[in-house]
């Protein structure tokens, strides 16, 4: 086994032999080499998403330094992902009203089309994993055609203020994406309009902050971005390395077992705001906890023969998407727009092959193939 740690091991050609040993051998512990605690078994991984002393961002930094300030910064800081406590719970479940109220076979639909004309214009294999979904949501938050174009583009650009490697020059172009995605989505925060931004200001009610809402549909986006991108990349290797994986169950299916399987966002963390006993474990203010999803979804404690891809375990335990406070709300959504766009790649003939070897984008969280 390649020597690897909890971020290299995101971007090797197989992690999980590494991942299971760590689960194992180590549930909870100390990494010394990175500086953080790693949660890596189903019950500390679940113990750590239930926590409510453990925050999405560090205590003394809740926004990026690098952002403070700018327009990046102000969305950054209202962001129902990046933020906790009582507000952030009152507008989440706006969000997750929002996002429930997107029709299936519409967001099939919509994806199809924008696949396909996407396919027509002989776009790269990239642009249909990164470009397609986030177009999607755009069209379905109530977007014209050439606004969703724009606003893929620009999200592009503002997640890049996210990682923490961002470089001074990724800041400054999330900045300037931020701003026009704002003056972009604003005349679609109209209560009496369709779509799913529409129906996040009704469902955020009259006493909420504008910017906090209006932040949290560039939000709808931006969750969108490498996560979808992952699983799209993901089902087609999955496809590519068993070739009797196709047909065998709906795509959905198969893209819903791929999250558990090769999940697309490997790990996330969470941060002290106070001393807190975490798995056993003693944890001070500040304190880093990096959890690692892929690990936790092939524990065999939650899901019997972890290493064999099934699409028809009856109930899996499934970290990818989280729990608790922080639970992605927008999974169904992701796995209906992931399964339309592989099934228009394979349509078009445009799936990878088998015997190519897979390498994944530099990302310390993300698995991505990089096709």
């Amino acid at each position: 086994m390649p020597d690897l740690n909890p971020i290299t091991a995101v971007t090797a050609a197989d992690p999980y032999p590494y991942y299971a040993a760590l689960a194992a051998d180590r549930p909870f512990g100390r990494d010394e080499d990175l500086g953080l605690w790693v949660a890596a078994d189903a019950a500390s991984v679940t113990a750590a998403l239930h926590e409510p002393a453990l925050r999405v961002r560090p205590p003394a930094a809740p926004v990026p330094a690098g952002i403070v300030g700018t327009p990046a910064g102000e969305v950054f800081g209202r962001l129902v992902r990046m933020t906790d406590g009582a507000p952030q719970q009152r507008l989440k479940r706006a969000v997750v009203t929002a996002l429930g109220s997107a029709d299936a076979d519409r967001v099939t639909a919509v994806t199809a089309e924008r696949t396909a004309y996407a396919i027509k214009r002989q776009a790269p294999l990239r642009e249909l994993m990164f470009g397609v979904p986030t177009q999607v949501v755009a069209v379905l938050s109530g977007l014209d055609d050439p606004a969703a174009d724009e606003a893929s583009a620009l999200i592009a650009d503002f997640v890049q203020c996210i990682p923490a490697t961002a470089t001074p020059e990724q800041l400054a172009r999330a900045a300037t994406a931020a701003a026009a995605l704002r003056d972009l989505l604003g005349p679609a925060l109209d209560a009496r309009g369709d779509g799913l931004l529409a129906e996040l200001v009704r469902a955020a009610g009259p006493d909420a902050e504008p910017a906090a809402v209006l932040a949290n549909g560039l939000g709808l986006l931006s969750q969108t971005f490498d996560a979808t991108a992952g699983l799209i990349g993901n089902t087609l290797v999955a496809l590519a390395r068993d070739a009797s994986r196709r047909g065998s169950a709906p795509t959905r299916a198969v893209v819903a077992e791929v999250a558990r399987h090769d999940a697309p966002i490997q790990n996330t963390r969470r941060f002290a705001a106070e001393p807190v006993v975490v798995a056993g474990t003693q944890l001070a203010t500040g304190d880093a906890v990096l959890l690692v999803l892929a690990a936790a979804n092939r524990d065999p404690a939650v899901n019997e023969a972890p290493a064999e891809f099934r699409t028809d375990r009856p109930d899996p335990a499934v970290f990818t998407f989280g729990a608790g406070a922080h639970a992605c709300p927008g999974r169904l959504i992701a796995t209906t727009i992931a399964a339309a766009v592989v099934d228009g790649v394979l349509s078009a003939g445009l799936a990878p092959a088998g015997t190519e070897p897979v390498t994944y984008l530099p990302l310390a969280n993300a698995r991505i193939p990089a096709f």
